[in-house]
């Protein structure tokens, strides 16, 4: 389906039900009013990943409704595949001309790809946090997005509380707007956890209703283990980064608003953790800072390995008081920044959402240090433009990492 064929498909819903109107023989379902939504304002929509997570936050899409399931454990979408209800390869699914919105509910070494196929077949797009696995995915799928032009929502929302704070919406009109540019000294503090992988993992027969094959996909041949799969996969390199993507995503999100780094990413990441760490297992860590070229600090912080943040900070955020004169005349006169638009109403007027894909991007990219940090035990610099790691070959390595044929991005 594409773009143009679901803007034509609700103009024509649309169209049909005003001249029935006027003929009096529609009933109140299909013209919508109190009570009664009309067709072309129900989104239709299908998970691709029906564990934990599935469509746990696709309430932000309003009035909606669920066509089909997709999974490669059959056990997530109660039986057999028929095509019709339950799929088990999303690709069959993205094939449906009646379907809206993905909502995108995979580990997140699957989240890029199955992405990037929405976006091509013109669906919207809710996916989980976090958005991707590494960093040259989340360029890629915000390019996908901005080419085939669907609308893209994370599923994290922290960005739209702080978009309404007062102090947040200073702080960011200050930075936005230039009324200052040296920020050394400002560090921001973005909480996660730490739990950890096993590493003594033995080989488990694989469970009849599982595709395991299927459910690595791009991700390195590991024999089963019943860790690896539906929920603790975040704890292992091969899936996910470990609580630093999952719970940081969370804090990370309104930071990027909140300080208007939604176009840019860390120059600097720092880690303090233990080293080595485990090459398949996520470790501990005690915190990591990263550095933005203004000399803004954002430390995730959070990790089981029991070692402070004791570097001096100046303050937490930025206000008025933080500006001359000639500075606090100019933030009176700029206005307030536009509201975020929420997922539902993005999918409604065709405008990208609160949470879109470039702006998630950035936030995955600036956890993504981190991590890269913590492994290679440490402190890496990142050109924010070029989107790679310099001066550090292992390290860079890890910006794009090669999937498993014949899957490749």
């Amino acid at each position: 389906m594409t773009q143009h064929s679901k803007l034509t498909r609700r103009r024509f819903v649309g169209t049909a039900a005003a001249t029935a109107a006027t003929l009096s023989i529609v009933p109140r379902h299909v013209l919508g009013g109190p009570g009664q939504d009309a067709p072309s304002e129900t989104a239709t929509y299908a998970v691709v990943g029906n564990g934990r997570r599935a469509d746990a936050g696709i309430g932000c899409l309003g009035t909606r409704k669920k066509i089909a399931l997709c999974d490669v454990d059959t056990k997530h979408i109660g039986g057999e595949p028929d095509n019709d209800t339950r799929y088990t390869d999303f690709r069959r699914l993205l094939e449906r001309k009646d379907l809206d919105v993905v909502c995108v509910g995979t580990p997140p070494h699957w989240h890029a790809l199955v992405c990037i196929h929405a976006a091509q077949a013109g669906k919207d797009i809710f996916c989980e946090k976090p958005m991707t696995k590494f960093i040259a995915e989340g360029r890629a799928v915000a390019d996908a997005v901005k080419k085939h032009n669907v609308v893209f929502q994370i599923g994290t929302f922290g960005r739209f509380g702080n978009a309404g704070n007062k102090d947040h919406i200073v702080n960011h009109k200050i930075i936005k707007h230039g009324l200052m540019q040296d920020l050394d000294g400002t560090v921001a503090f973005c909480g996660a956890k730490n739990r950890t992988g096993k590493t003594d993992l033995l080989e488990e027969p694989v469970p009849a209703t599982l595709d395991y094959d299927f459910w690595l996909g791009p991700a390195p041949y590991k024999p089963y283990n019943t860790q690896r799969v539906h929920y603790s996969n975040r704890f292992y390199w091969d899936y996910e980064g470990g609580d630093l993507t999952n719970f940081g995503a969370h804090s990370v999100d309104p930071f990027q608003w909140t300080f208007a780094k939604d176009d840019t990413s860390p120059v600097r990441a720092e880690p303090c953790a233990p080293w080595p760490q485990h090459p398949d297992a996520v470790c501990q860590y005690a915190w990591a800072e990263l550095t933005y070229a203004d000399g803004l600090k954002m430390v995730i912080t959070g990790g089981s390995w029991k070692k402070p943040y004791d570097r001096p900070v100046k303050r937490r955020m930025v206000g008025a008081s933080d500006l001359d004169e000639a500075g606090r005349k100019k933030l009176a006169e700029l206005p307030d920044p536009q509201p975020l638009i929420p997922f539902g109403e993005a999918v409604r007027t065709r405008q990208q959402a609160g949470g879109a894909a470039e702006s998630s991007h950035r936030v995955c990219t600036a956890m993504h240090l981190a991590n890269i940090a913590i492994r290679t035990g440490r402190t890496i610099q990142y050109d924010p433009v070029a989107e790679q790691i310099i001066g550090d070959e292992e390290a860079n390595r890890l910006v794009n990492i090669p999937m498993r044929a014949p899957w490749r991005l």
